[in-house]
């Protein structure tokens, strides 16, 4: 018998009838500042954005969210309703990239170290190896293999909450990295088995930390 949580069928939420009934109506200022193109302020806040989060769906509805970040300034905003987003060397899982082929509905959402407030982008997605657009996005001489090109159907500002109650950038609530393994040792782990020398985990974090730093671009 597995003992994964199950909820129980009776405190189920099973339509939206039933969800809206446990709120109060939604507030007339986040109906109205639902935007379906870029404006002043979005885009000034997309320019100073150097990270953003990318949730996209394959065909079966699996979800994934990935991470994307680069200096300020790195999504490229081609007109009021279009940006594009580089696509710097990673783990070649390629997740987000095949579910965008299969399912081009993303969403986006774009942070500014020491803001509470989050800008919140959804739209339809498509890849593009344009080499006119890969060289505006260039790094250091090392141009992207393709960009992610997004075409906004919805845009708005999300308020502070979250981050307030979270803490994030108060320097009070930072914790201390070494408290967890490495990003090396946590696969190992619960996968193959990390070994058991000190000398020889340090190694493989090590061999890590050099190829971040041979494939940053």
């Amino acid at each position: 018998m597995s003992n994964r949580y199950q909820v129980d069928p009776d405190h189920v939420i099973g339509d939206e009838a039933q969800l809206r009934a446990l709120f109060e109506p939604t507030h007339a200022l986040a109906l109205r500042k639902c935007q379906s193109q870029l404006g002043v302020h979005a885009q000034a806040f997309i320019r100073r954005a150097p990270f953003l989060c990318i949730g996209t769906q394959n065909p079966e509805g699996k979800a994934d969210v990935s991470p994307r970040g680069d200096p300020a300034g790195f999504v490229q905003i081609l007109d009021p309703q279009t940006i594009a987003i580089p696509d710097r060397p990673g783990n070649n899982r390629l997740d987000t990239l095949s579910n965008i082929i299969a399912n081009p509905a993303v969403g986006l959402l774009f942070i500014i170290p020491g803001f509470d407030d989050t800008l919140r982008l959804n739209g339809r997605a498509q890849l593009s190896t344009d080499p006119v657009l890969l060289q505006r996005m260039a790094v250091d001489g090392k141009v992207p293999k393709l960009a992610i090109v997004v075409a906004v159907d919805e845009v708005f500002l999300h308020c502070a909450k979250a981050f307030r109650r979270s803490h994030l950038w108060d320097p009070d609530y930072l914790q201390v990295r070494r408290e967890m393994p490495s990003l090396m040792k946590f696969i190992l782990d619960e996968t193959s088995g990390a070994p058991n020398d000190a000398n020889e985990m340090r190694k493989l974090d090590d061999d890590l930390e050099q190829a971040y730093q041979r494939t940053m671009y």
